[in-house]
């Protein structure tokens, strides 16, 4: 025999559709508590419900009514605790009464009548704006404007009026300082203004349809507060979005999040439980990948090796910032501090079997910086310059964290988005630096024992000319040590060599030392400058080993002992160890086998 279904009670329907109505609004979410139905005789009859000093909301068994007019009884008992009229230190002592132990609970204190109708016209006058249920009796026309307390001294004197005068037993209860303290429901009711306030510019903007819809979760919390409270990542952080779906963090085996720059997302796995603190350090270090676009500047190094060795510069960054709270199992070496990625990939990428147990937030083997944006219906497409994007959020909030002062940044992160900002000198401009800097001309001065030529167009004015000391003097010269190569390019000698000769030149050098190596070193002794390229010959000996020939600079007796040396390759060489100054010249996405002293200047 089947069993009777259970009818419901339309009234208790109605007490938690009411309840309900109160708990989904965003300013009381913060505040917690729960719904208790009274015992038989704990309520008057003429009281529908009251708040105890722990937060507890309790109604009466009997009394009918609607879900609107219950939601708003519910709304005046929380906004109770929300505006401190449950934390004795709000109120003077004539305000309470004795303290009393309701059937050996906690002590608790009554609001004395004067100090309940002011605090009731608090309350009511901030509903009359909030527009939630309905009242269950007309409101007062007009409010007075004065605060509760001083609406509570006036009226121990002159009484209550009676259009203010509310039922004597009270609807909410005063506990001790120590439990206000730890209820906190002054700090919970600031946080759910602020996320009242977001939620109606967020209706208003059309990012959500109302304030019903559903709750957000705490990526999205997260993400919200990089925009309103972060200025250093909010315009980023404005423009990212966050897809969380499930079956797609399955099919590419994302553990946490991943991060696409092309598309401007953010994938993160739903399933994955952490809190919104954690969530902001998750968020911050996929924009900072994205933003800094770690997957480009990748080139021909491996990719999940670098992807590794940027999370942890990027964690490094964020644990220095305390942005958030760095989940358990992410990749953090505070002896890598003030490396940079380049610096940190370096030193990692020889350790293999360290590298085998290491894993980024997608998992272990798999970097989460991804290259292209992941297949599934409606993938946006971006039409804009990616690196003006990126470079413009970063810099943008950079100039607002400095300006709110928000706090000191990691040197190696500011150094970075600087960069982005003010792109480095394109290579040939870096190496006329260096020959500035490290090969001095022969310093001309002034004689009037030398007329100037322009003294015939004023006779009457003695005017010096430049004059060359006449004295023996050592004229500046450099080495060269240039790799010929097989794998050496002629069109990129020919460039590099054009350039060297034009910029020695300018600092009047006539001749350098070169040195040719392939497999061997050729000492082809001092050449002028402009007929290095003609005797340049690709000999195509098979690999490249430049060490001799630094060895035959540094040891010959006619070479300066402060002459700085050039390095010509293509980075296909052996290690070098150069004692003296000395540069690299080599092609744009090419590295060298060994960790550099020395500037490296990149031919494009």
């Amino acid at each position: 025999m089947a069993r009777r279904k259970q009818k419901s009670d339309p009234w208790r329907d109605a007490v938690e559709k009411g309840w309900e109505q109160v708990r989904s609004h965003p300013l009381f979410r913060p505040l917690g508590g729960y719904l208790y139905t009274a015992e038989d005789g704990e309520l008057p009859h003429d009281r529908w419900a009251c708040i105890t000093p722990g937060g507890g909301v309790r109604h009466h068994p009997r009394v009918r009514a609607e879900p609107g007019e219950w939601a708003w009884v519910f709304a005046h008992c929380l906004l109770h605790a929300g505006f401190g009229h449950l934390d004795p230190r709000e109120a003077e002592p004539d305000d309470l009464d004795r303290e009393e132990s309701p059937r050996g609970g906690p002590p608790r204190r009554a609001p004395r009548h004067p100090y309940l109708a002011a605090c009731c016209l608090g309350v009511d006058r901030f509903l009359a704006t909030l527009k939630i249920g309905r009242a269950p009796e007309p409101l007062p026309p007009v409010f007075p404007p004065q605060d509760e307390r001083t609406l509570a001294a006036m009226w121990r004197t002159s009484g209550v009026p009676a259009e203010f005068d509310v039922p004597v037993f009270p609807d909410f209860f005063v506990g001790s300082a120590e439990t206000a303290d730890k209820s906190d429901h002054q700090g919970a009711f600031a946080v759910g203004v602020s996320a009242a306030a977001t939620t109606a510019i967020e209706v208003a903007g059309g990012v959500r349809p109302s304030a019903a819809s559903p709750v957000k979760k705490p990526w999205d919390h997260a993400l919200g507060w990089f925009v309103s409270s972060y200025p250093l990542l909010g315009a980023l952080a404005a423009g990212m979005t966050i897809v969380a779906d499930v079956d797609l963090a399955r099919g590419w085996d994302i553990s946490v999040a991943a991060v696409n720059a092309e598309a401007a997302e953010i994938y993160v796995n739903p399933l994955v439980s952490m809190t919104t603190e954690e969530w902001r350090f998750v968020l911050a270090h996929e924009m900072l990948h994205a933003a800094l676009r770690h997957g480009e500047r990748a080139g021909p190094r491996d990719p999940y090796v670098w992807n590794v060795a940027c999370d942890f510069v990027v964690n490094g960054w964020l644990v220095e910032m305390g942005v958030g709270e760095m989940p358990e199992g992410l990749l953090h070496d505070p002896a890598l501090h003030g490396l940079s990625c380049e610096a940190v990939y370096d030193r990692i990428v020889r350790d293999g079997r360290r590298l085998r147990k290491l894993a980024t937030l997608r998992g272990r083997g798999l970097g989460d910086v991804i290259g292209e944006p992941l297949p599934r219906p409606g993938v946006p497409g971006r039409y804009v310059d990616l690196d003006e994007y990126y470079r413009n959020a970063l810099v943008t909030g950079l100039a607002y964290h400095h300006n709110g002062g928000r706090g000191l940044l990691p040197a190696g992160l500011e150094q970075e988005i600087r960069a982005l900002d003010h792109p480095p000198l394109p290579w040939d401009a870096a190496l006329a630096r260096w020959f500035e800097e490290h090969v001095p001309a022969v310093e001309r001065r002034r004689s009037y024992a030398r007329a100037s030529r322009r003294q015939s167009a004023t006779p009457g004015i003695p005017r010096p000319g430049w004059l060359r000391p006449e004295e023996a003097v050592r004229r500046a010269t450099f080495g060269v040590v240039l790799d010929t190569s097989g794998s050496m390019k002629v069109r990129l000698l020919g460039k590099a060599l054009g350039a060297v000769a034009s910029y020695a030149t300018a600092r009047d050098v006539a001749r350098a030392r070169v040195v040719f190596c392939d497999a061997v070193a050729y000492d082809a002794g001092y050449l002028l400058v402009e007929d290095i390229a003609g005797r340049v010959r690709v000999r195509g000996r098979g690999g490249t080993i430049l060490q001799p020939g630094v060895d035959l600079l540094e040891r010959a007796e006619d070479f300066p002992g402060d002459g700085p040396i050039l390095v010509i390759t293509d980075g296909e060489c052996d290690v070098v160890r150069i004692r003296r100054e000395h540069a690299f010249l080599i092609p744009a996405g090419a590295f060298l086998p060994f960790i550099p002293r020395g500037p490296v200047f990149r031919m494009t």
